[in-house]
């Protein structure tokens, strides 16, 4: 069961619900703020008329009269002729969200990587079978989902659209910070590839060698920390997806990142130490000679200057995560500050 609202309360969350299903425009506002006019003058009308100010259940009822958000944003938006006003603006969300939010990441960062690694080398060709299959899968799954919403519309399967009830809208949004969807997504899809180019580096170390696989292999330094870096990579995946499912939630971006920090910090210094410890023939923690190249003079420097750059990027890494740890720790303190005004105030006697 829903919180209680106001009844001014209660048509800010119908028009925040009705702004979900608009398409983006710049005639957006525009369309929000005739509706919430409109409604508003039906309220005041109403209350003129009872002589009081209209309760929740009243106001309630008045909403209803005027439509679902869903429905109202399809007389509002654009209109679609084969999709009808009340299933069209579901249609458009659902092919967005399979179309671009699920097909082009799967294809991009996890098909088209498992199809370099398994090319032989033929990356180009690689890459082009990608795209064409990921053109012909937004094809197909376009079609699929126009083909089933014509049908659902045909069927009057959307009679449910007059069943709503206001009172279970959702909460209003606080706009003290919304995480962006777009950088939630990005975040999503960068973890997801490092997730599968993690999963594929023991059995293909060309794919951080590159070329100097032909001289150079990793030390068994890395097989200590392979598990953990894994699982950091799982922490970040975690994190964009409960951002992006839950964004309600607008307290767990800023501490989930602060988390994730302080355990890559913990990470790196680990790492750092037990370099520093390492004491082999000419100081290699990272990289060594391959089996091929260990007489020549030439590949020994090449991997003494890939161990110190190594060594430096993790240097440089931890010092950049103690200031993103600086600069994170004072946004959930000032967030928190907001949130909670009143603690900041000293208490007055009367």
């Amino acid at each position: 069961m829903s919180k209680s609202s106001t009844p001014r309360e209660l048509l800010s969350r119908y028009l925040q619900a009705v702004r979900f299903w608009l398409p983006r425009s710049r005639t957006q506002e525009d369309l929000l703020a005739e509706l919430g006019e409109d409604l508003r003058s039906q309220i005041e009308e109403k209350e003129t008329e009872l002589g009081r100010p209209l309760d929740e259940k009243e106001v309630s009822d008045v909403l209803k009269r005027c439509g679902s958000p869903m429905l109202v944003a399809a007389r509002l938006g654009p209109k679609g002729y084969l999709i009808g006003p009340t299933l069209f603006p579901i249609y458009t969300f659902v092919l967005k969200m399979v179309l671009l939010w699920i097909l082009v990441p799967v294809f991009l960062f996890i098909v088209g990587p498992v199809n370099v690694a398994s090319a032989g080398g033929r990356w180009g060709d690689a890459w082009a079978n990608t795209l064409g299959d990921l053109w012909s899968g937004l094809f197909v799954a376009a079609g699929i989902i126009t083909l089933v919403f014509a049908v659902l519309e045909r069927t009057h399967a959307p009679s449910w659209s007059s069943k709503w009830d206001p009172l279970k809208l959702p909460p209003l949004q606080r706009p003290e910070r919304r995480t962006s969807l777009v950088q939630t997504v990005c975040d999503m899809a960068f973890s997801y590839f490092g997730l599968i180019w993690l999963l594929l580096l023991p059995h293909y170390p060309i794919l951080i060698l590159g070329p100097a696989k032909a001289f150079l292999k990793l030390s068994p330094f890395w097989h200590s920390f392979y598990v953990p870096i894994l699982l950091l990579t799982l922490v970040a995946l975690l994190r964009s997806t409960i951002t992006l499912v839950r964004p309600q939630w607008d307290w767990f971006p800023l501490s989930a990142q602060l988390v994730q920090t302080a355990f890559t910090l913990i990470l790196l210094n680990f790492m750092i130490h037990v370099a520093g410890q390492t004491h082999n023939a000419g100081w290699h923690p990272f990289v060594i000679l391959a089996d091929s190249a260990r007489n020549s003079l030439q590949y020994a420097r090449v991997v003494a200057i890939v161990n110190v750059s190594i060594l430096l990027g993790l240097i440089s890494a931890w010092l950049a995560m103690c200031i993103a740890a600086l600069v994170q720790c004072w946004q959930l303190m000032r967030y928190l500050r907001r949130r909670n005004p009143g603690a900041q105030q000293p208490a007055h006697s009367t």
